[in-house]
């Protein structure tokens, strides 16, 4: 069974973050026809998704973003590919939070 694992630091507070987990899952929900469920906690939440090949979970803490995904034998061929397309996502996510759009001038 092939694994990935990404790891991103930010400082956007759990708040932010959380706002961006939530995206996150609505996004692979409708793209990759996953199954989400977000579990919110004091200090970080888990958003644990689910399809046929496919079973693993997002921490999302104040300071972090960490991903864990177990591909089962079929999606393993692709191992590279899917782990290419989640970083992508979830960076896209984290840069347009670290940088609202332009405002007009007054």
């Amino acid at each position: 069974m092939a694994e990935i694992r990404i790891h991103r630091d930010h400082d956007l507070g759990l708040k932010k973050a959380r706002e961006i987990a939530w995206k996150w899952a609505e996004q692979v929900e409708e793209k990759f026809d996953m199954e989400c469920t977000v579990h919110e906690g004091d200090d970080e939440d888990t958003v644990e998704f689910t399809r046929s090949g496919v079973k693993g979970e997002l921490t999302v803490t104040a300071n972090s973003f960490d991903l864990v995904a177990q591909l089962g034998f079929l999606l393993g061929a692709f191992k590279s590919t899917i782990e290419g397309e989640v970083q992508k996502e979830l960076d896209a996510l984290l840069a347009a939070k670290k940088s609202p759009g332009k405002k007009k001038p007054a």
